[in-house]
């Protein structure tokens, strides 16, 4: 049975928001596959009062309104993490994968959009591709757009405002022994690799102690070893180091280079930290809206990354993170969202639009 998604909503309204987000996560969208879900919200968004076309990258945008009046962007990622999760509802609870992360908080942007007041302003909605890799479709967002105030789409929950998410280093080494006994005392390639992890994790140690990072984990240098394959000829891995603001990335990258040896080393991806201005039109509008539905907004600075990495440092306008689910689901097989809270949230994100079109942009 499908529960009301907000009390004293119109029935028509919330059972159509309530159907696009059902329709977008039976549509499979792992990342470089999203065009099946493109074509959809395509074909959809005009039906919401939006006009869309889908970009040379394969992001789908929603315009409504002025052209030339001052613009908020509204974007979320369309792609998932692999990972089949039948599509069910249980009670209010919407069960798939993307539910979460992120198609229930681009479902409420759209579903926000189409129903908000914004007079003198326009509204774009962007559904974007890759975000789970390295944010292609925000990265050509950041190049062909220029909006007024922004909100990116990631699960924060319905009262929870997303202000800093922590960058990125992804690297690759590649290191190669000659062929020796297991006896030898020699080095072996697995002990390189092993030797270069370690180097690695006392760097982001010894960073915390240097900084008195504290324990808040936003604070913190967190460094993963994501995979690795050897033998004692040769050995591969992958890291990662979610890094905090203030991380001296260029520093970092001269003691890797030197930990490296003899092996090789390739940085794949340098995303930034970032951090918004808690008090900044965008974060203040949402905090309002909360507010009138009786709850406390909470900020939140998150330990992973997000396309607001990738736009905010080219935009630097008001932003804000937003959108409902429990981000402790994400890539997860239990991945669901509630839908009370999903209605919630798309009042929530309404009236905050309404709040920033009266706001004198120019």
């Amino acid at each position: 049975m499908t529960s009301s998604v907000t009390s004293g909503a119109n029935s028509g309204t919330t059972g159509r928001a309530e159907s696009l987000l059902r329709r977008m996560v039976e549509v499979p969208s792992t990342t470089g596959e999203e065009a099946e879900l493109a074509s959809l919200l395509a074909r959809e968004l005009p039906e919401w009062g939006f006009r869309s076309h889908i970009d040379e990258v394969g992001n789908v945008i929603g315009r409504r309104g002025d052209p030339d009046a001052p613009m908020i962007m509204l974007m979320g990622h369309m792609d998932t993490v692999p990972g089949d999760i039948p599509v069910r509802q249980e009670g209010s609870l919407l069960y798939g994968r993307g539910t979460v992360d992120a198609k229930g908080p681009l479902a409420t942007m759209i579903a926000a959009a189409a129903a908000a007041d914004l007079r003198g302003m326009q509204v774009v909605v962007a559904g974007v591709v890759e975000e789970e890799t390295f944010g292609k479709g925000a990265q050509h967002l950041a190049e062909t757009f220029r909006p007024d105030v922004a909100v990116v789409g990631e699960p924060n929950g319905w009262a929870g405002v997303g202000i800093g998410y922590k960058g990125r280093v992804m690297m690759r080494y590649d290191v190669s022994r000659p062929a020796v006994h297991t006896a030898s005392p020699e080095e072996k390639a697995t002990e390189a690799a092993a030797l270069f992890w370690d180097r690695v994790r006392s760097y982001c140690d010894s960073y915390c102690e240097v900084v008195a990072a504290g324990d808040r984990a936003f604070d913190r240098p967190v460094p993963t070893l994501n995979d690795i394959t050897g033998t004692i000829e040769r050995a591969l891995m992958t890291v990662s180091v979610r890094t905090p603001p203030g991380f001296d990335l260029s520093a970092f990258e001269r003691f890797v280079t030197d930990a490296a040896r003899d092996g090789t080393l390739y940085v794949d991806d340098r995303t930034p930290p970032v951090r918004v201005d808690p008090a900044g039109p965008a974060v203040r509008a949402l905090c309002a809206g909360i507010r009138r539905r009786g709850e406390r907004p909470k900020l939140k600075l998150k330990t992973g990354t997000a396309d607001l990495n990738i736009v905010e440092p080219r935009w630097q306008v008001p932003m804000a993170v937003y959108g409902p689910g429990d981000s402790s689901l994400d890539h997860t097989d239990r991945e669901h969202i509630d839908l009370v809270e999903y209605g919630r949230a798309v009042e929530v994100l309404r009236e905050a639009l309404g709040i920033l079109a009266q706001t004198e942009w120019r």
